[in-house]
């Protein structure tokens, strides 16, 4: 089967069919993010005669009306070159774009008609080109179906006297000449499946922005109009700028059809919230809500529902668009409304994943939330131990990396398990699988990391929080406050090792060698072997002294201390030649700490 056409068109063609509605530009994720001077340049290159890329159109697959059982054609939807099309369409048309805040803006294109050496034809609109009168100040004039060429040319004349009227009418018809440049148009077949789809634009677009599957979701819903997808964009996208910034409720008040619409009244809570640690994005958003509604995982199916398919007979169809517009649009107002939100996010903090930076695994996250959805609307569930399940099952993602490698696969298989097995059975089966050699053998290879952001290390600093613990050699000094100051230091100082010969970064930044500590006591450290800094503490204790190091003041706090932060014993001795030792102890630890949190989750 023919994947793909290729036709060219003109500039004029494109932008008429985009007028008209022929070929829908959808309101996506990303506003307009060119440059001023990227669309100068686009305009030169159409003026210089250079070819400017090809845009890339989805016939979306032809629907049999519910109504009447007749077939009709598909929409086009522009999937790739959004951006010069906004861009033209700026210029030559002097239509208004929405920047990265939601602001319209004027993106004004000035013309030299007679450059001299060294100046160009174009450049962005600026106060010197508004006083040069060499300058014509906007394009888009030289474009309206109004203008006229002849008294243009006359007035420029006048104030222009040094050029006569034929170079002066050549040059502005060399710039009206841009709407008859060519363009090449991708037209992909309308019976494509969105994997086949996505493949084709990542092999074009090897160099560009690609795009995902929720790209396409949030493609098809902003190109409707028949069941509110417009809105419903507007909704995702809105609630995910709230989340990560309150103040852009102002922006969003601007949007007066959006204030009228239910939605509006339903995400603004958002912009009241002072915290929170999981922020999503339109993709999160979208891929909570479909996973939470369907027994599916692959974002693919979403497209092809919003479209109208039918999996049985294979064709598409009007009353599975309306059935699939409903049952996501239901989705998405679940991810947004408050208490699931508040509730979803208290669940995890009561495991110990206090901060948006311990939640690293995106995926895990979406598919947790989607659980706790899910559960809240399964009867066989008891409702107070929900937290307690999306935590558990939250923290088995993590320290099995259950959903890295082929995600959508293991979240369709989950799903369907717990459809057909229930929920509390499949979790029981899924821990039973978590062997004694998971905990003895790779937890503790897991921590040979040097990253703070492994999953092994996040959840040993969650067990941490969970149980409020006291930071290393601090009494009341908890992890949990430490870790908002980013507080990790090393137990065998870094330069000490280095000066000892140990100069690998993976061997002296192992997170085996972290432990969360105050600035000042990092200090007082320095650069001493633990056997110097911990003799000091216990001579200090023993004589019933202050200490530089710590605030402690019994040999028997410190010893809890220790335990708390899992140091092994002998640490007090310790010098560079057990460096290796100490490090091998301490993930065992470690890995026993983390087992025993997650037991007992």
């Amino acid at each position: 089967m023919n994947k793909y056409s290729i036709e060219h068109k003109t500039i004029d063609n494109v932008l008429g069919y985009i007028n008209d509605k022929t070929i829908s530009i959808p309101e996506m994720q990303r506003p307009f993010v060119w440059k001023n001077t990227q669309v100068r340049d686009l305009i030169d290159s159409l003026y210089e005669g250079y070819p400017v890329g090809y845009l890339v159109i989805w016939q979306n697959p032809d629907v049999r009306d519910k109504t009447t059982g007749e077939l009709s054609v598909g929409k086009q939807i522009l999937i790739d070159g959004q951006q010069r099309v906004t861009a033209l369409m700026a210029a030559i048309c002097g239509q208004k774009v929405l920047d990265d805040d939601f602001e319209e803006k004027n993106i004004t294109i000035a013309f030299n008609p007679f450059p001299a050496e060294g100046e160009n034809h174009f450049e962005v609109k600026t106060a010197a080109t508004d006083k040069d009168k060499r300058w014509i100040p906007d394009i888009s004039v030289l474009f309206h179906p109004e203008f006229s060429s002849w008294g243009f040319v006359n007035r420029f004349h006048e104030l222009n006297p040094q050029y006569s009227h034929d170079a002066i009418d050549k040059a502005i018809k060399a710039v009206i000449a841009i709407r008859n440049q060519q363009i090449g148009v991708i037209i992909l077949n309308k019976d494509l499946s969105i994997d086949v789809v996505t493949e084709i634009f990542i092999r074009i677009n090897s160099k560009g922005t690609t795009l995902n599957q929720a790209d396409f979701v949030m493609s098809t819903i902003a190109a409707d109009e028949k069941y509110g997808g417009n809105l419903l964009r507007k909704s995702i996208d809105y609630f995910c700028h709230l989340v990560a910034n309150a103040n852009f409720l102002s922006q969003m008040d601007k949007d007066t059809s959006f204030k009228e619409s239910e939605f509006y009244k339903h995400i603004q809570w958002v912009a009241q919230i002072n915290a929170s640690i999981y922020n999503p994005t339109f993709d999160d958003v979208i891929r909570v809500a479909f996973t939470s509604q369907y027994d599916r995982g692959k974002l693919a199916n979403l497209v092809d529902l919003l479209h109208g398919r039918n999996f049985k007979t294979q064709t598409y169809e009007d009353v599975i668009i309306e059935e699939s517009f409903a049952k996501f649009t239901e989705g998405v107002k679940a991810v947004q409304n408050q208490y699931n939100m508040t509730q979803f996010q208290e669940a995890l903090k009561s495991a110990g994943f206090i901060k948006e930076d311990m939640l690293r695994s995106r995926m895990a996250i979406d598919f947790a939330y989607a659980l706790f959805l899910r559960l809240r609307n399964d009867a066989s569930v008891e409702k107070t131990k929900i937290p307690h399940y999306v935590a558990k099952w939250y923290a088995l993602s993590v320290l099995t990396g259950r959903y890295t490698g082929s995600p959508e696969t293991a979240m369709d298989k989950d799903l369907r398990n717990i459809k057909e097995k229930g929920f509390q059975q499949y979790l029981e089966e899924t821990q039973a699988n978590i062997s004694d050699t998971f905990w003895d053998i790779t937890a503790p290879q897991q921590l040979q990391s040097s990253s703070t952001t492994s999953p092994m290390f996040l959840c040993f600093l969650a067990a941490q929080c969970k149980a409020s613990d006291d930071a290393f050699l601090a009494s009341g000094g908890k992890v949990r406050d430490l870790l908002e100051s980013g507080d990790v230091h090393h137990l065998f100082p870094k330069e000490y090792l280095k000066k000892a010969g140990i100069d690998d970064k993976n061997r002296y930044n192992q997170v085996a060698n972290y432990a969360l500590l105050t600035k000042a006591v990092n200090i007082s450290i320095g650069k001493k072997a633990p056997a110097v800094y911990m003799q000091e503490i216990l001579g200090s204790l023993r004589a019933g002294q202050a200490s530089a190091y710590t605030n402690l003041t019994a040999i028997d706090a410190l010893q809890e201390n220790l335990k708390a932060n899992c140091i092994p014993d002998g640490f007090a001795e310790m010098d560079c030649s057990d460096y290796d030792c100490f490090l091998d102890c301490r993930r065992k630890l470690m890995a026993a700490r983390i087992r025993s949190w997650f037991d007992n989750l």
